[in-house]
């Protein structure tokens, strides 16, 4: 394109040109976007129906697993249709809506685990008063506040990157519209995204990981002052599984948006963006069910009255 044009569309690259490889990559992961439905769904029929699954942390847990589900749509059924068509094309409006919705989604899923791991601690923590400081109004308000910082985030990111002049190339280096491959095809000054995404993105970071960390250190104490085995089994088994998808998740965030810029290679990001939208959303029903009595319990009970 000539660099007096404006684009008006993108071009998604994708990873290869290969026909047969795509098909390959298409059957893929559509069996992941499957298997994540799949499980998500099961998990929010378990908190529906099964009356012991019905307090504060399962509902958090059936919010998150909604997330999960919106997260890896708003990636994964545009990326299918790219894999088996000709035309890899995607509007200007297109692009800055995905990037709207998928900021949104992982922001707001920040926040989340960072409520998730304040409501354990006080569970475990001060259990006599759990029901008082994690009222309906307390989680509710929780849930609603991490989806406001979640939309007020995306909101900031995308405004700045389409406010950018497109004119050097459309060719975007990716399979969705994410942040970093779009300011490297933008033919704007770019530095103030870069600082934004930077110091934005290590702020959200920064606070969520605090709390998880200073929740879990209180969860901790409470554990070694417990004096029965079998309920600190029980605590761990609940609080292991939280930890595990924390340290996944905030893990592959800090690799793809806290670094310079000069360290961006788009080709490792692309995998590293794929895991963390994608794979993390499939991983999240295995990793809540196998970790948690609880879930199990359900599980079981609801295939015995299936056997039945």
């Amino acid at each position: 394109m000539k660099n007096d044009t404006e684009v008006t569309t993108f071009i998604l690259k994708g990873f290869t040109d290969n026909p047969e490889l795509q098909v390959i990559l298409f059957f893929l992961f559509l069996a992941i976007y499957l298997f994540t439905l799949i499980g998500i769904l099961g998990l929010v029929v378990l908190v529906i129906e099964d009356s012991r699954l019905h307090n504060p942390m399962y509902y958090f847990l059936g919010v998150l697993s909604f997330l999960d589900a919106c997260f890896s749509s708003s990636i994964t059924l545009n990326m299918l249709v790219g894999f088996m068509s000709k035309n890899k094309a995607i509007s200007f409006l297109g692009c800055a809506t995905q990037m709207l919705l998928f900021v949104t989604f992982g922001t707001t899923e920040c926040f989340l685990l960072a409520a998730m791991a304040y409501d354990r601690c006080v569970a475990i923590y001060n259990p006599l008063l759990y029901s008082v400081n994690m009222s309906p109004r307390v989680y509710v308000s929780l849930i609603t506040a991490s989806y406001v910082g979640g939309i007020s985030h995306a909101t900031l990111h995308t405004v700045a990157t389409f406010s950018l002049s497109f004119c050097a190339s459309n060719e975007i280096r990716h399979v969705f519209c994410n942040i970093p491959p779009l300011l490297a095809i933008s033919c704007s000054d770019t530095h103030i995204n870069q600082l934004l995404l930077f110091y934005v993105v290590g702020c959200i970071e920064i606070l969520t990981i605090l709390i998880v960390l200073i929740s879990y250190d209180l969860i901790l104490l409470a554990i070694l002052k417990m004096p029965s085995a079998e309920g600190r089994q029980k605590v761990f088994s609940t609080c292991g599984s939280q930890l595990t998808e924390v340290s996944i998740y905030h893990g592959t965030i800090l690799f793809m948006y806290t670094r310079p810029s000069s360290s961006y290679a788009l080709d490792h990001d692309m995998i590293v963006s794929i895991f963390y939208t994608i794979v993390i959303p499939m991983l999240n029903p295995i990793i809540y069910s196998l970790r948690n009595k609880d879930v199990k319990t359900a599980i079981k009970k609801v295939f015995g009255r299936i056997n039945r």
